[in-house]
């Protein structure tokens, strides 16, 4: 196969896609994959669940300890696909004009103008996003689930694909501001990366160490093999992979079980649902094929759901975790065989 699709597919947009747009697809996700890896080591299950945001069209929260490559993943994304990128970074004196923009009065013209802010843009890392308070947070609400940015009562459309990647780190929490439901509820995925594999980590001391001044990641080698027309066909692509009505009422039945599930105060909403279902696909897509499994549903449940759950009390006091509750729902909710 062709590692990097030269164009997008010129053939007929149906509801279920061709061959040819299934095969163009997987080549481009494969390509993404190759680009993102040459800047970021090893961390293969991470990297992927980016691309299945992409694919499905969703926003991003990573999370995880200080020097674990968040940021960098964003940014080999962004790097790996030509379109506007622009980087926020948060702190506790951010105002949401800073990310918006905001009307500025032009004396000599004697009128207000628009400044847009740098939400204006396909891909926005939005790092230490926890960082600025509520008020700042709650300024990419709009932005992210409507596609659109008001400013001054006027409501100014983003151009499609728009994706937020937003970091945060779990363990410091002197001067942060955790984020609200609602907020956290319009993140498609909660990406938690974790430790490097001893030889990941060789490999990443070796690269970093290898005759480099600094400790900078180099971003150069990651070449741009996507652009905005390709992103949004891979995603129109994802959308129209097939799926059987038992795989649809499997992932329903996983989202209303958290409802019922002692292990947890407040269960997913039915946005869970939607959301998993959306990322099922993006992952089908992503292991090849045009329909979706009960597999690609129980891959997804973590980072779609893990955010949009609150254990209950005596479950936070015995120290479980999230994830750990949600092992024991798939082991409750029996999967259909199609």
């Amino acid at each position: 196969m062709n590692p990097v699709p030269s164009s997008t597919p010129a053939v007929a947009r149906s509801a279920l896609p061709s061959d040819a747009q299934l095969r163009w697809a997987w080549d481009l996700l494969q390509a993404l994959r190759g680009e993102i890896g040459q800047a970021l080591i090893g961390q293969q299950v991470v990297v992927d669940q980016a691309l299945v945001a992409l694919g499905a069209a969703g926003h991003v929260l990573i999370e995880g300890v200080p020097g674990l490559g968040k940021t960098l993943l964003a940014r080999a994304l962004a790097a790996s696909i030509d379109a506007r990128f622009a980087r926020i970074q948060f702190t506790a004196d951010l105002m949401p004009s800073d990310v918006t923009g905001h009307a500025l009065y032009n004396l000599r013209e004697e009128r207000f103008e628009l400044r847009r802010g740098p939400v204006f843009c396909h891909i926005l890392l939005a790092d230490e996003i926890n960082r600025a308070p509520a008020k700042t947070q709650a300024a990419l609400l709009e932005v992210m689930q409507e596609g659109q940015v008001t400013i001054e009562g006027e409501s100014l459309p983003l151009s499609p694909p728009f994706m937020t990647l937003a970091t945060q780190n779990p363990i410091e929490h002197e001067g942060t501001y955790p984020l609200p439901e609602a907020q956290l509820d319009r993140f498609l995925l909660k990406i938690q990366i974790d430790y490097p594999t001893l030889e990941e980590e060789t490999a990443l001391v070796r690269s970093v160490t290898g005759g480099r001044v600094g400790d900078t990641l180099d971003l150069s080698r990651v070449r741009a093999v996507a652009d905005v027309a390709a992103v949004l066909e891979l995603q129109r692509i994802a959308a129209g992979l097939r799926l059987d009505a038992a795989v649809l009422d499997y992932a329903v039945r996983l989202v209303a079980t958290t409802r019922e599930m002692p292990g947890f105060a407040i269960g997913a909403g039915p946005r869970g649902g939607i959301a998993l279902i959306r990322a099922a696909r993006a992952q089908g897509l992503l292991n090849g094929r045009d329909f979706v499994t009960p597999d690609d549903v129980k891959t997804m449940v973590k980072p779609t759901l893990r955010h949009r759950l609150t254990l209950a009390a005596e479950y936070e006091m015995e120290g479980a975790r999230v994830d750990e509750v949600l092992d024991d729902l798939l082991r409750r909710v029996a999967a259909p065989r199609v």
